[in-house]
């Protein structure tokens, strides 16, 4: 059984998931540079990578093809890897992005084998990482007296990210789709 037919047939390799992981990890650190970079060609800095998350679409994709443990890990380690190399995110937002994407990885992860549409399992991954991160911050914030983050970051990051979200619900369902049906013909 080859890899691509593993992934087709639910059993996913160690191996496979390593890879997986190795590759999601790099795409989640590259591709928000490529964003940062085009910001501030066009003198909009940041903002880019903040409105359309660039960092999640490897985390949750992965989580669709090879499972939890490969997506949770790579949404552990990726902010991580990236903040030691680029400096972002921020140090006062890296423990809430770890959590988030981690959470994003293993729910994906966890619905990658449940009969849904695609677009639904995205949501759910979407909702749930959302909703962790922002319980985090409430915490954070109210129970610990964190002041380096607001709350309002939780709405912001969502009104902001719309663009995001929408680019998520298109280009994952597409990506994932055609890796499964590739190895068919």
């Amino acid at each position: 059984m080859n890899e691509s037919t593993a992934i087709e047939k639910g059993k996913v390799t160690v191996k496979l998931q390593i890879a997986a992981t190795i590759a999601a990890i790099v795409a989640a650190v590259l591709l928000p540079q490529i964003f940062h970079i085009w910001g501030r060609m066009s003198g909009l800095g940041t903002a880019l990578g903040e409105v359309f998350l660039p960092m999640h679409l490897p985390i949750i994709t992965v989580g669709l093809l090879a499972g939890p443990y490969a997506a949770f890990v790579s949404g552990l380690a990726a902010p991580l890897i990236s903040f030691m190399t680029t400096g972002m995110p921020s140090s006062a937002m890296l423990p809430f992005m770890m959590l988030e994407l981690a959470v994003y990885g293993l729910s994906a992860g966890l619905l990658k084998d449940v009969k849904l549409p695609l677009i639904v399992k995205v949501i759910i991954a979407q909702v749930a990482g959302r909703v962790i991160r922002a319980i985090a911050i409430l915490v954070s914030v109210y129970m610990l007296g964190n002041t380096g983050v607001k709350v309002a970051v939780i709405y912001k990051s969502i009104t902001k990210g719309i663009f995001g979200l929408v680019l998520q619900w298109t280009l994952i369902p597409l990506f994932v789709y055609w890796v499964l049906t590739k190895n068919e013909d």
